[in-house]
C-alpha cells in the first residue's frame, strides 16, 4: 500500500471541515489555552512559504495542547483594511471590497489576475483553525465594535489619581462643582483654569472645547508625516529612510487637524507592564526606548522683548540634567515650534524660513538616526537665564523634534555631545557663544557626558556638588523663584489616528458647527460609502469626499445625501478613516465570540478565555501593533470590559526564511546604426541608434574577470561585419560598431534545478524578460546563488501550494520546522524536501507494506520501548521549550531505529502516531484510521513518558587486553567487580587471548572497562 500524500490530505481536511473538528468551547470542564498568530494582510502575491513558518509552529503547540487535554483556541483572520488594496484600487479602479474578498476567497479579479486565495492556501496546509470565528477587519459586522471602542475613547478621561481611564462625565461632574483646578488629569499643554461657575456660564461649544483638550480621543492640530504621493498621513513605522515604505514617496512635515489618541497616558503602565509578560528582552527593550522614560525638571526660560516681539513669551524646557543649568550658552528650537515665527527678528526672517521649509522634507525617522549633519539657524531672538539673567541666544535646529518633550533644548555644549558639535560647527558666528565648562574635567576633545565622577565649577549655588545632589537643589531653587518643577518625561507620543484614505474603518463622526458629535452606539455601523475614485477630491479633501451619500440626518439617524446638509438637522460626516492598526488592536478578543451581534464579546467569554497565552508573530511590529494592542487593552480593562491588563502573557517572534535567489551574469551587447567613419570614441548610443542588442550569459567567474578581449573575440567571431567601440578611432572602416554593458540579473528560480542549471530555453522565452540570449561557452549555464529576502521582486518566491502539490503538507509542514530554530533566520533550500518526503515514506513503511498494513500484536521489545519513549521525551520536552527543530530529528532517529529493529508492534506504532501528529496530522489521521481507531487522533491522549525503559540493565563491555580491546561482552550492570571478573576470566576468548598466562592485574570499572594487564 503505496503512501499518497495528495489523496490523505484532500480526504482528512474534508473530514475536519465537515465535523468542525478543532472549533473551540467558550465552556468547558478543560482547561482553556488561546494561541494566537499576528494578523494578516491578505495581499494579491498570496503567500510564500516563508509565510506559513510561524503559524505551522503554532498549530503544531496547539494540536500538542489538545492532546494535553486542553481546550484549545486557535482561530484566524484577516486585516483586511490596509493601503495596497487602496493603491491597486487607484490603479485598475476596483473596488477595494472586490479585490480583498478575491485575495481572501480566491478566484479571478478584473485585471484577469488568478489568485490562489488565502483560506485555499492556509487549508491546504492543515492547519487546525477553528475558522467559526474568522474574522475580516473590513466586514462592518466586525467593524462596528471598532467604531464602538472609538466613541468609548472619545467619552473617556484619564485621572492620574486613580490612575486609570473615567468616563468624562465623571469630569463634567467635578468642573460643573469645583472647576478645574485640582483636576489632576493627562491633558493638552496650557489649559486654561476656570471656576464652577465660570464653568457653569460657559456655552455648550465652549465647553465641548474644552473637554476635547482632555478626552482620551481628540482633535487637534498635530504635526503629521505627510505623504503626497500616496495624499495620506503615515505613521512613524510606515517610512523608511525618508520616503513611503509603500511606493517609496518622499514624505514631509505638515501641520493638520488630525484624531489622536493619548496613549501618553498608558505610558508609565505600558513600561511598567512589560516586567510581567513572557517577551523576548529584544522586544521589550524596543518598547522601552520606544516609551522612553525620563527623570528631570521642567524649566521656563523668558523671552526678552525685541522690536517685533513685544508680547512677553516663555520657553519651557524639559531637562534630563538640570544641575547643568549653570553651562546653558545657547537654546535650539525645533524648526516646527509654534514660538519660532514669533520671536524670529526680521533680519534673520528670511533664512529661518528657508531653513523651516527645508527640514520639512526631512521625516522625524530621519533627523533622529542623522547624528552627522549639522545644520540650524539663529532666529535672533534672546532668552532669559533663569539665574544670572543673561541674553541666552535662541536658535532653530532640526536634532530638535517637535513633538519630543517641548520641541526646545536648553543647549549645555560641555556636556552633551550633539550640543557641543553644534556649538562648534557655528563657532564664531553671530549668536553662538564660547562653550562654558562647568565640570571639573577637560573638554577640549569632547563634552563631558557622565552623571558621576566630576564636581560643578563656575555654578554659583551648585559648586561643589555632583549630579544627584545638583539636581535635587536646582529644582528646589527653581520651584522658589516659580521657573521650573521636578518632572517624569517620555518620549512616547500621541498616536495619530486619521488617515487621508479611503479603505479604514470610517468615523462614527459628524460635525456641529465644526464640533465632533459621536453617533449613538445603536445606530452603528457606519458604512464606508460608495465613490467613484479612491484619490482626494480636486480641493484636496481625502476621497470619501468623493462620496455623494454621506451626511447624517440627526432626526432619522441614518446616513444620506451630502447635498441635504443644512447643518441644522443633517451635518456633514468625517471624511478621514481609521489607521490600519485600529482593527489589529483589539481582536484576540473577538475571536473569544465572534458571532456576537450585539457587543464586541460577551463578559462570559471574556471572563473565560481572559488573554492570549502564545502569540506568535514577526518582531518587526514591536512599537506598532504591538504596542497599539497593549494599549487598547489597558484602556478596555478601564473601562471593566477586558479581564486582565496584558493581552499576550507570551510572545514568540519567528525569525525570517530567506529565499535563495539566482542571478546570471553577463553583458547586454549593443550593435549600433552607426559605422566608425560617422561617429567618435566615447560617444553614448541612444535608444534610436540601436540596430540590434542580446544578452551574452557567461560564467560568474568570467563575468568578475571582466576579460573584454576574449569577448571582443567572440562577437568578431560570429558577427565578422562589426567592430568592437573601442577600436573606433584606430579603424575607420564601414563595420557595425558594438559595446559591452555590464548585467547581473535576478532570474526566476523555477527556471532553476537542484544542481542550479538554467533552463535556457525557458530564460529565453521569460516573459518578463522578453529578449534574446546567447551562451558564451558550454551548453549549459550554472547560476549564482544568493541568500536574501524572499521577494515577488527577487523572483525567488516558492510557493507553498507547489511543495504541496508534489510533496504534500505534512512534508512542508516537517521540513519548516526541521530548517532550524524558529526564532532564527534561515534560507530556504528546496533540495531538502526530498530528504524529509522520504522519511515520511519510510515511516509508512512501518504499518504498511506492498500487500496492506503489517502492524501486529507482538509485545515491544526492549529497544522498541526505549526508541519510543526517548521518543515521546525528546518530543514533549522540545515542544515544550518551542524547539520543533530538534523534535523532527527525533523522529528521523526514532523511525531509523524501529525500521532496523523491524518493528511492526501496535504498542509502539499506535503512540508513534500520535506523537507526530502535531507536526504531520494528516498522515497520523490516517494510521491512526487504518489501526481500527475511530474518531480523529487529534484530542487522543500524548503518550506517557516512562523512564523506565530509558534505564539501561546492561552494559556492553569492550574487553581489552594491555590497552588493546579484543572483543566485547555483555553483562548485567548490578554485577560486582568480583563476579564480572569471574565472568571474564572463565570467557573462552579470554583464555585463547591469555594463551595459559596469568594476567599481573587485571582492571575493572563497572558500567565503564575491562583490561588485563600483562
Amino acid at each position: 500500500m503505496k503512501y499518497n500524500p495528495n489523496e490523505i490530505e484532500a480526504k482528512w481536511q474534508k473530514h475536519w471541515a465537515e465535523n468542525q473538528t478543532f472549533s473551540a468551547e467558550n465552556n468547558s470542564e478543560k482547561p482553556k489555552y488561546y494561541v494566537l498568530d499576528m494578523f494578516p494582510y491578505p495581499s494579491g502575491a498570496g503567500l510564500h512559504v516563508g509565510h506559513p513558518l510561524g503559524y505551522i509552529a503554532s498549530d503544531v503547540y496547539s494540536r500538542y495542547k489538545r492532546h494535553r487535554g486542553f481546550n484549545v483556541l486557535h482561530p484566524m483572520g484577516y486585516d483586511s483594511f490596509g493601503l495596497p488594496a487602496e493603491q491597486y484600487a487607484i490603479q485598475t479602479g476596483q473596488r477595494p471590497e472586490d479585490t480583498t474578498s478575491v485575495n481572501i476567497d480566491g478566484g479571478v479579479d478584473k485585471e484577469g489576475n488568478k489568485i490562489a486565495g488565502y483560506r485555499k492556501q492556509l487549508d491546504k496546509i492543515g492547519f487546525s483553525f477553528d475558522w467559526s470565528r474568522e474574522v475580516r477587519t473590513s466586514n462592518p459586522d466586525y467593524y462596528k465594535h471598532t467604531q464602538w471602542i472609538f466613541i468609548q475613547l472619545f467619552n473617556s478621561w484619564y485621572n492620574k489619581n486613580t490612575d486609570k481611564a473615567e468616563d468624562i462625565s465623571t469630569l463634567v461632574s467635578i468642573f460643573a462643582t469645583e472647576g478645574n483646578a485640582n483636576v489632576n488629569a493627562v491633558c493638552d499643554d496650557n489649559i486654561i483654569g476656570f471656576s464652577s461657575s465660570e464653568w457653569n456660564a460657559f456655552s455648550s461649544d465652549e465647553q465641548q472645547k474644552i473637554l476635547l483638550q482632555y478626552r482620551l480621543t481628540y482633535l487637534a492640530e498635530t504635526e503629521v508625516n505627510w505623504c503626497p504621493g500616496l495624499g495620506t498621513v503615515l505613521a512613524n513605522d510606515e517610512i523608511v529612510n525618508g520616503v513611503s515604505e509603500r511606493g517609496g514617496f518622499p514624505v514631509i512635515r505638515k501641520k493638520m487637524t488630525q484624531w489622536s489618541m493619548r496613549i501618553s497616558a498608558y505610558a508609565e503602565r505600558l513600561l511598567q507592564g512589560l516586567d510581567t509578560i513572557d517577551w523576548s528582552e529584544s522586544i521589550k527593550e524596543s518598547q522601552r526606548n520606544w516609551i522612553g522614560k525620563s527623570v528631570g525638571a521642567m524649566v521656563s526660560f523668558n523671552v526678552l522683548p525685541s522690536t517685533n516681539n513685544q508680547q512677553p513669551s516663555t520657553i519651557s524646557v524639559f531637562t534630563t540634567r538640570p544641575d547643568t543649568i549653570f553651562g546653558v550658552t545657547f537654546m535650539t528650537l525645533a524648526p516646527e515650534h509654534e514660538l519660532v515665527s514669533q520671536i524670529t527678528t526680521p533680519e534673520q526672517k528670511a533664512e529661518v524660513e528657508a531653513y523651516i521649509e527645508k527640514t520639512a522634507k526631512r521625516s522625524e525617522r530621519e533627523r533622529m538616526a542623522d547624528v552627522k549633519t549639522i545644520s540650524g539657524v539663529f532666529t535672533g531672538a534672546y532668552a532669559e537665564h533663569p539665574f544670572t539673567k543673561e541674553p541666552i541666544p535662541v536658535w532653530i535646529g532640526d536634532y530638535v523634534l517637535a513633538g519630543y518633550g517641548t520641541g526646545a533644548v536648553m543647549a549645555v555644549p560641555c556636556g552633551d555631545e550633539r550640543d557641543y558639535a553644534f556649538a562648534n560647527f557655528f563657532k564664531g558666528q553671530n549668536g553662538m557663544p564660547e562653550i562654558k565648562n562647568i565640570f571639573d574635567k577637560d573638554i577640549s576633545e569632547a563634552a563631558f557626558g557622565a552623571k558621576e565622577g566630576f564636581q560643578l565649577v563656575d555654578s554659583d549655588f551648585l559648586n561643589g556638588l555632583g549630579y544627584k545632589e545638583g539636581t535635587k537643589k536646582v529644582i528646589a531653587e527653581l520651584e522658589k523663584i516659580g521657573q521650573g518643577k521636578g518632572k517624569i518625561n517620555y518620549r512616547l507620543r500621541d498616536a495619530v489616528f486619521s488617515r487621508q484614505r479611503y479603505w479604514g474603518e470610517p468615523f462614527p463622526v459628524y460635525y456641529v458647527n465644526g464640533l465632533p458629535q459621536m453617533i449613538d452606539a445603536k445606530h452603528l455601523p457606519i458604512v464606508l460609502p460608495e465613490v467613484e475614485k479612491y484619490l482626494p477630491t480636486e480641493d484636496g479633501l481625502p476621497p470619501l469626499g468623493n462620496a455623494s451619500v454621506w451626511a447624517w440626518d440627526s432626526l432619522q439617524c441614518s446616513v444620506v445625501s451630502t447635498q441635504l446638509v443644512d447643518n441644522v438637522t443633517i451635518f456633514p460626516l468625517e471624511l478621514n478613516t481609521m489607521p490600519g492598526w485600529a482593527g489589529s488592536s483589539w481582536y484576540w478578543m473577538r475571536y473569544m465570540d465572534a458571532k456576537n451581534e450585539g457587543e464586541f464579546a460577551s463578559e462570559e467569554a471574556l471572563k473565560y478565555w481572559e488573554s492570549v497565552d502564545l502569540y506568535i508573530g514577526g518582531s518587526e511590529h514591536a512599537t506598532g501593533h504591538l504596542l497599539y494592542s497593549r494599549f487598547w487593552n489597558k484602556f478596555l480593562k478601564d473601562k471593566g470590559f477586558a479581564p486582565t491588563e496584558e493581552p499576550f502573557k507570551k510572545l514568540i517572534n519567528q525569525g525570517m526564511i530567506l529565499g535563495m535567489s539566482a542571478f546570471v551574469y553577463g553583458y547586454w551587447v549593443t550593435f549600433s546604426n552607426h559605422t566608425p567613419s560617422s561617429i567618435s570614441a566615447g560617444k553614448k548610443l541612444i535608444a534610436d541608434d540601436v540596430k540590434d542588442s542580446f544578452l551574452l550569459l557567461v560564467s560568474k567567474s568570467d563575468f568578475e574577470k571582466d576579460d573584454y578581449q576574449e569577448l571582443d573575440k567572440w562577437i568578431l567571431e560570429r558577427y565578422p561585419n562589426s567592430i568592437s567601440s573601442a577600436e573606433i578611432d584606430r579603424n575607420k572602416s564601414s563595420k557595425n560598431i558594438f559595446r559591452f554593458e555590464k548585467v547581473k540579473q535576478h532570474v526566476d528560480v523555477s527556471m532553476v534545478n537542484s544542481s542550479d542549471e538554467l533552463d535556457f530555453e525557458k530564460f529565453k522565452a521569460w516573459r518578463d524578460v522578453n529578449y534574446n540570449a546567447e551562451l558564451f561557452e558550454n551548453d549549459k549555464y550554472i547560476v549564482g546563488r544568493e541568500v536574501e529576502k524572499m521577494s515577488k521582486s527577487k523572483y525567488n518566491v516558492v510557493t507553498p501550494d507547489d511543495i504541496c502539490n508534489e510533496y504534500g503538507a505534512d512534508t512542508l509542514r516537517l521540513y519548516e520546522m526541521f530548517l532550524g530554530p524558529l526564532e532564527q533566520a534561515k534560507p530556504w533550500n528546496t533540495a531538502g524536501i526530498s530528504g524529509v518526503f522520504g522519511f515520511l515514506k519510510k515511516l509508512w513503511r512501518l504499518y504498511f507494506d506492498e500487500n496492506g498494513l503489517i502492524v501486529n500484536n507482538d509485545e515491544p521489545t526492549k529497544d522498541n520501548l526505549k526508541s519510543l519513549h526517548k521518543t515521546i521525551k525528546k518530543v514533549a520536552e522540545d515542544i515544550e521549550g518551542f524547539s520543533f527543530n530538534t523534535s523532527v530529528s527525533q523522529f528521523m532517529i526514532c523511525v531509523n531505529e524501529l525500521s532496523a529493529q523491524n518493528c511492526h508492534s501496535r504498542a509502539i506504532l499506535e503512540p508513534l502516531a500520535i506523537l507526530i501528529s502535531p507536526y504531520a496530522p494528516h498522515i497520523a489521521e490516517e494510521l491512526w484510521a487504518q489501526l481500527g481507531n475511530s474518531g480523529s487522533i487529534s484530542t487522543v491522549e500524548f503518550p506517557v513518558f516512562e523512564e523506565k525503559h530509558l534505564v539501561e540493565s546492561e552494559k556492553e563491555y569492550p574487553v581489552s587486553f594491555n590497552g588493546k580491546m579484543r572483543f566485547t561482552i555483555t553483562l548485567p550492570l548490578d554485577l560486582t567487580k568480583e563476579q564480572i571478573e569471574e565472568i571474564v576470566m572463565k570467557d573462552e576468548r579470554t583464555q585463547k587471548q591469555l594463551d595459559g598466562k596469568t594476567p599481573n592485574k587485571v582492571i575493572i570499572v563497572p558500567g565503564k572497562i575491562i583490561n588485563l594487564v600483562g
